[in-house]
């Protein structure tokens, strides 16, 4: 079995480790097949491997532990699109099409097909496109609008000024994104996750900084 690691945040943050073959360490020592740059990452932290189909996370006794969706572990059996923090690293556990595969199992779980949605307005790939998937929603005429979505490119042919402004932005925003995810717990049987009050009032509010930005962009001041 090969797994896909990617690193959301830390020292290492956009490294990718795509198709590893198992077992797979990580940790800060030389000899892991992902060597971390994080000093609260112990020599050698955690393990993953196969088993019977499944793939089994082991924290090797670390001093700073390990948590997956949050919760403080030492065994978990992991799950595309499972969030693993190590130390001061986040890591993503499967690649784009391995978690839009899992959306569409849930997707699949909670209703069945909808004529709404068919093969001439679902994007080409759409059972294995992770932009498809994150744009679902409960709504058939919300999902149908939605189905058509594409990952915008960044801008090109920005002057210094005006990159470094756009990267300060998008750094606060993958900040504030990273602080709520660390705080989601999740329940696997039910494959839900739950946010405190605190933080989704602190993800509206991200949302009302989102629109105000988009007006302001859409809305030039004349001054």
């Amino acid at each position: 079995m090969r797994v896909t690691l990617r690193i959301l945040d830390g020292a290492d943050q956009g490294r990718v480790f795509a198709d590893l073959p198992t077992p797979v360490s990580i940790g800060r020592e030389e000899g892991n097949s992902i060597q971390l740059n994080d000093e609260r990452v112990s020599r050698f932290h955690v393990k993953i491997q196969d088993d019977q189909d499944k793939v089994i996370l082991t924290d090797l006794e670390s001093t700073n532990g390990t948590k997956v969706n949050g919760d403080e572990i030492r065994l978990r059996i992991l799950r595309y699109g499972d969030l693993i923090s190590i130390g001061r690293s986040l890591l993503l556990f499967g690649s784009e099409e391995q978690i839009a595969g899992r959306l569409a199992e849930i997707r699949a779980m909670m209703e069945p097909p909808s004529p709404t949605i068919s093969s001439h307005n679902a994007p080409a790939g759409a059972a294995a496109s992770l932009d498809f998937e994150l744009g679902w929603h409960d709504s058939p005429e919300v999902r149908a609008a939605l189905s058509a979505r594409r990952r915008p490119e960044l801008p090109e042919g920005l002057t210094p000024g005006q990159a470094a402004q756009l990267s300060e932005l998008l750094e606060y925003l993958h900040a504030r994104i990273r602080d709520l995810a660390t705080t989601v717990k999740m329940t696997p049987r039910e494959e839900r996750i739950t946010l405190d009050l605190r933080c989704w009032q602190s993800l509206l509010d991200l949302q009302a900084r989102l629109s105000d930005y988009l007006k302001r962009i859409a809305e030039p001041s004349e001054d």
